[in-house]
């Protein structure tokens, strides 16, 4: 009796020490996830809804806008060079001509070529929207080789490196843009006709500075890439030592700037990688003569292009502040604009030419005016 009577309570024992194992082990896993769902909170709190959070203001990236269509524009007057070196008139009477209007056109032509030139840009882009308008100046150099590989088939080789300072003044900021271009162009004679074709592509650095409140800095740096391609199609007609050559181009460029985020100042932002895509289409002429005095040849000439940006694509970037972004558009051209320049040029004998050149851009919010010095050698 004694016996039977402790079994059952060695049962009921046994039973109750589960009980407690099962109670000790859901309130262990319990604690545990609880403990991760705090701390999985404090990793990612949520937005405090009693708090002021700073919201970014489209106007502050007024000079990553800049620099942007800084990057396009160099890129296109980079490309717009290379195709006027394959369809200058000038050049089309030397190299069917090389003495001029003196020399037989069977006088031996030269295979290579080398020039190089120093230029500087000065422009400006007036108030649109929330950019509130900067100026930009560039200073830059090209140095270039090209040569003849086929009767009236000539290809070049070239490198572009620039400088440019922006300045958004209305806006508190400024940047710098160092950019280098690599570029190739090549040119077919027929007759009377010349087709070229231009390619860039190029890549550089971007240094932006901003004032924010209480007069602390900040400061970012991104990159930037552009590239493009050009087409070309021109027709030589002359009267003694007068030509007038008109031209028809199509023109497309795609620039990029990286994203970034500010370091230093009050309330430092970021924002997005962007780009912008452009195409136009230029139609115009090229008026000139030269004269030839003590077997030297001076030529002038003076040309007008009329400009359709029938494509554009500004590119937008997102801005963030902490919590807070919001979206902001770029910049762009006018649709219709004016391209216009002149040129002076001195052959010093078959193998050496200097030049100056002026090239002007002409929109309804912007305007560019660049001049260039080279020298050109040929062998």
């Amino acid at each position: 009796m004694c016996c039977s009577s402790r079994l059952p309570r060695a049962k009921q024992t046994g039973a109750c020490s589960r009980l407690a194992t099962a109670v000790a082990l859901v309130f262990v896993l319990a604690v545990a996830a609880a403990s991760s769902s705090a701390q999985a909170q404090s990793l990612d709190p949520a937005p405090d809804p009693y708090r002021y959070y700073p919201v970014p203001t489209p106007g502050s990236i007024n000079s990553d806008i800049s620099a942007g269509s800084t990057v396009a524009n160099l890129g296109s007057s980079f490309l717009e060079r290379l195709g006027n070196q394959a369809t200058n008139g000038f050049g089309n009477a030397l190299r069917n001509n090389p003495g001029g209007g003196g020399a037989s056109q069977s006088s031996e032509q030269p295979v290579y070529r080398t020039w190089g030139e120093a230029y500087g840009i000065t422009a400006n882009t007036q108030a649109q929207g929330n950019f509130v308008g900067d100026s930009r100046s560039t200073v830059g150099g090209v140095v270039g080789v090209g040569a003849r590989i086929a009767p009236g088939v000539n290809v070049g080789l070239s490198v572009d490196q620039s400088d440019t300072a922006i300045d958004v003044p209305l806006a508190f900021q400024s940047a710098t843009l160092d950019l280098t271009q690599i570029g190739f162009n090549a040119s077919v004679d027929k007759g009377p006709w010349t087709w070229a074709l231009a390619l860039v592509h190029g890549f550089g650095t971007v240094g932006s500075r901003r004032e924010t409140l209480f007069g602390r800095i900040a400061t970012a740096s991104y990159n930037a890439q552009i590239d493009g391609a050009l087409t070309e199609l021109s027709y030589y007609w002359s009267s003694g030592q007068t030509r007038i050559v008109p031209k028809a181009a199509l023109e497309y460029t795609r620039a990029e700037t990286g994203a970034y985020q500010e370091v230093g100042g009050f309330d430092p932002e970021a924002a997005s990688a962007t780009a912008a895509e452009r195409a136009r289409l230029l139609i115009g002429a090229e008026v000139g003569h030269y004269w030839i005095v003590d077997g030297k040849i001076f030529d002038l000439s003076g040309y007008s292009k009329f400009v359709d940006n029938f494509v554009q694509n500004f590119g937008a970037s997102t801005v963030t502040l902490g919590p807070q972004s919001i979206t902001v558009q770029g910049i762009g051209e006018s649709q219709y604009g004016v391209d216009t320049g002149a040129s002076a040029s001195l052959s010093v004998t078959n193998a050496v030419r200097v030049y100056i050149n002026y090239d002007g851009k002409f929109r309804s919010s912007m305007q560019s005016h660049q001049g260039t010095l080279g020298i050109e050698f040929k062998w």
